[in-house]
């Protein structure tokens, strides 16, 4: 059984099925670079907020509910599945869907399970991202998750369980898929193989990838730019120009159609309201200046530095 601190290892010397979707660029949350930060002992991110927490509570009841809709036998492997070939791969599933009477695994390590069930909260506001119930058309970071645990057990289905808020709950049903685990087979090798093990960085695709693969800058260090990137500074430029502009349009737009509401908190058209003037309800925020003046020493208390990151302006060029 796995206890926090060897998980934790785990995780730090081989890839998850929460990876895979980072390192093919599907995931909402983390991207390669954070993976190879992780993998490389850069960064490690604790992994601790809310949403996660929530999930990890709610997992019970999502299979709770999944067993009570489908009479399904569940069980709980504590131990990961290593992939036979490549240990640098694992995957910690959640329940595995039994026949009465057999176990998860043999004692050659054969699993023996019907298929894999993956239990997954989602924000009811995020349904448009999933298809019909039963079908296979759920977000690709929970599909190529799916792919990558059938793929370690030699399973040919997942149920997907998942609960909307606290009323909708649903399955879906992913089958195997050959030619998709070719596919994230192959990328994983070459993440572990051409980043990891050879300790250079995946390309960046965010700002935050780069404030993070360069958080510290080197003092006094001038770098002369290309004509490639002096031509990407006009453009940028110019791009600049042109949200200012579009930025004036719009408070210009914003204030004709106030002038018009003057003082009416809703503007309608053919029984359909286009926007509201309201006056919000009063909010309370602390006064850190009278606060600093009444009792300094107190203020002082309760300071923590904060590391700032990189800022990057652009200059004016005569």
């Amino acid at each position: 059984m796995l206890n926090n601190r060897d998980f934790a290892l785990l995780r730090s010397k081989s890839l998850g099925g929460s990876d895979i979707g980072a390192i093919l660029g599907l995931s909402h949350y983390r991207t390669a670079v954070d993976v190879w930060m992780e993998k490389t002992g850069k960064q490690i991110d604790p992994k601790d907020h809310i949403a996660l927490r929530f999930g990890q509570f709610a997992e019970e009841f999502v299979a709770s509910e999944y067993a009570r809709a489908t009479q399904s036998i569940l069980a709980t492997h504590d131990s990961a599945v290593i992939h036979p070939e490549y240990d640098y791969m694992h995957g910690h599933i959640d329940r595995f869907v039994l026949e009465d009477g057999v176990t998860v695994m043999d004692e050659t390590g054969r699993i023996h399970a019907k298929r894999i069930l993956e239990c997954k909260t989602a924000n009811p506001f995020a349904q448009s991202d999933w298809g019909d119930v039963g079908s296979d058309q759920v977000p690709l970071s929970y599909l190529v998750q799916c792919a990558w645990y059938m793929m370690l057990t030699n399973l040919q289905q997942t149920d997907l369980a998942v609960l909307f808020g606290n009323t909708d709950f649903r399955v879906y049903c992913i089958q195997r898929d050959a030619e998709l685990e070719d596919i994230i087979l192959n990328r994983a090798k070459d993440f572990w193989q051409s980043h990891v093990l050879g300790d250079t960085p995946p390309p960046a695709h965010s700002e935050a990838d780069l404030n993070k693969l360069f958080k510290n800058s080197a003092p006094n260090k001038v770098l002369e730019a290309s004509s490639a990137s002096y031509e990407l500074i006009q453009k940028l430029k110019d791009l600049n120009t042109q949200i200012k502009q579009q930025e004036e349009d719009v408070d210009e737009i914003k204030q004709k159609i106030m002038e018009q509401m003057q003082d009416a908190e809703v503007l309608t058209y053919q029984g359909q309201t286009l926007a509201s003037w309201k006056t919000p309800k009063p909010s309370f925020r602390l006064d850190s200046k009278e606060l600093s003046k009444s009792h300094p020493e107190l203020v002082k208390q309760f300071q923590i530095p904060i590391q700032n990151s990189r800022r990057f302006v652009l200059k004016e060029i005569p």
